[in-house]
């Protein structure tokens, strides 16, 4: 039983062996200790605010990408609105630009096409009026082969006149 209740000569020196350790720990390893978890204090407060600062800064790059981006997209449709516009301005003016010149084309055509009637009707009437004249003289010829049928037209021809 000696074990479970200690003598106090055994009491007396753990009691002075432990304040001498403790007095050492104190003396030499209590303040490196405590400085050491101090700087690991303040490395992990500061890696906080580091990653704190950084989430923050984060969620600016991203609210900015998405503001950047958001005027990229405008910016493209405007774009994208100014060449339909442009487009369709410039199928208008093509549009437009085609139907006058086919309607100039038309008219010019048109124009030849009088043209080229009037002159094969002018000279259809000269062909005809040849043609008569030629028809006419082989007419006369034949019916003022005779000098006596040539006396009897200028007789009637006289009379006629003289009539009228």
């Amino acid at each position: 039983m000696e074990l479970v209740k200690p003598s106090i000569g055994l009491i007396f020196w753990m009691a002075v062996s432990f304040s001498i350790i403790l007095f050492l720990l104190k003396k030499f390893a209590w303040k490196p200790i405590l400085g050491m978890i101090k700087e690991r204090e303040e490395s992990i407060e500061s890696a906080l605010a580091a990653a704190e600062k950084a989430k923050e800064e984060m969620k600016a790059l991203q609210s900015n990408n998405e503001r950047i981006l958001a005027e990229a997209r405008a910016e493209r449709d405007t774009l994208l609105k100014e060449a339909r516009e442009i487009k369709d301005k410039m199928i208008l003016e093509a549009k437009t630009t085609a139907t006058k010149e086919g309607e100039r084309m038309l008219a010019i055509a048109r124009e030849n096409i009088q043209n080229e009637k009037m002159a094969a009707i002018t000279e259809l009437k000269n062909q005809v009026a040849t043609l008569s004249i030629e028809i006419a003289e082989k007419i006369l010829k034949s019916e003022l082969s005779s000098d006596e049928k040539q006396k009897s037209l200028v007789n009637t021809l006289l009379k006629d006149v003289n009539l009228n």
